[in-house]
């Protein structure tokens, strides 16, 4: 029995951020579609002495029909280093006799599909005339968000903070040539968010980067760097001001740190999540009602996410006959 080995950058190729945009609706219309996504908390085990995480994230999906689960490690004290602080596997099975199909690196399939998830967010969210961008953070997301945002708006400029100040301004010089973009590094965070239209939190932050006393009528925001507790981007002020939408509300309602502490101050309840980023591509809710609302897309990361993604890669790599195929396993004589 043969099994595809996709590396890092096979994924790339085969999973180009304007595909990988379309693939993500698609999973999410299907998620809130009505027994068509099985979705489970991610099961985390704290490894001890490390400061890092070992996360089991398995999904189901009816169309296309496959099984499948995320395998990761998250070491947040690796950013700065050569190891990307999310290392892992994505396995994809089939559904009639449960073979496994597929073997990929997670490490660029999450850092694609989370940028690709927020830019269907603020396609929704994000005013239409949205243009001046502001990231904080300066790593592989602050750059996979850097494109997915130019794929549903016309950015015409960028701001970029994150605490080391050297990342910031490389991040700057590198992404500046490479998308002919004016793009500016700035001392601080609210320097960055400033008159900004869209704001991306991509960061691993432990407190709050962003505060509510900063925005601005209509900007849109998609917070995306932590999704455990205690970690969290946004200060409490800022959740309360916003029109707030997540990407699945079991998930935020247990993971998102963002949205848990303002519950804990009394400052909202449950009903501040106006609804998931599936039920605005199917128009069960409304997204923004007034150029003068503050939108937050609040994403967690799911596991369909990376089983949509996974699929979507085999398929291409199957029809294009690309890839390692290798042996593994064997099949039992009847």
């Amino acid at each position: 029995m043969k099994i595809l080995l996709v590396r890092h950058d096979r994924v790339l190729s085969l999973l180009p951020m304007s595909e990988c945009i379309e693939v993500m609706k698609e999973a999410f219309r299907t998620l809130v579609g009505g027994g068509g996504a099985l979705q489970p908390i991610r099961q985390v085990l704290m490894i001890p002495d490390s400061g890092g995480a070992l996360a089991a994230m398995p999904a189901y999906l009816n169309s296309p029909r496959a099984a499948g689960v995320k395998v990761i490690t998250v070491f947040s004290g690796n950013v700065g280093t050569r190891f990307e602080s999310h290392q892992g596997a994505v396995l994809l099975f089939e559904c009639e006799n449960g073979r496994l199909l597929a073997i990929m690196d997670a490490s660029p399939i999450t850092a694609i599909r989370t940028a690709a998830v927020s830019a269907a967010a603020t396609e929704v969210l994000a005013r239409k005339d949205a243009r001046d961008l502001a990231i904080l953070g300066s790593g592989t997301q602050a750059m996979m968000h850097l494109e997915a945002m130019q794929k549903v708006r016309a950015i015409n400029g960028a701001r970029v903070w994150s605490p080391n100040a050297d990342h910031s301004r490389r991040f700057a010089t590198i992404e500046s040539r490479k998308w002919n973009l004016p793009i500016r590094a700035v001392g601080t965070a609210r320097e960055a968010v400033r008159d900004a239209d869209i704001i991306c939190t991509v960061t691993s932050a432990s407190s709050p980067i962003l505060l509510g006393e900063w925005l601005e009528p209509g900007v849109h925001i998609n917070a995306v760097g932590v999704s455990r507790p205690p970690n969290r981007e946004l200060d409490s002020d800022a959740v309360m001001r916003s029109e707030l939408f997540v990407d699945r509300r079991e998930s935020a309602l247990k993971e998102a740190e963002d949205i848990l502490a303002p519950k804990r101050e009394g400052k909202i309840d449950d009903n501040h999540i106006l609804g998931e980023l599936g039920e605005l591509l199917v128009g069960r809710v409304q997204g923004r009602t007034s150029e003068a609302d503050i939108t937050v897309f609040k994403s967690v990361g799911l596991a369909l996410e990376d089983l949509a993604s996974a699929y979507h890669i085999y398929s291409k790599a199957k029809t294009k006959k690309i890839g390692t195929w290798v042996e593994f396993g064997g099949e039992r004589s009847v």
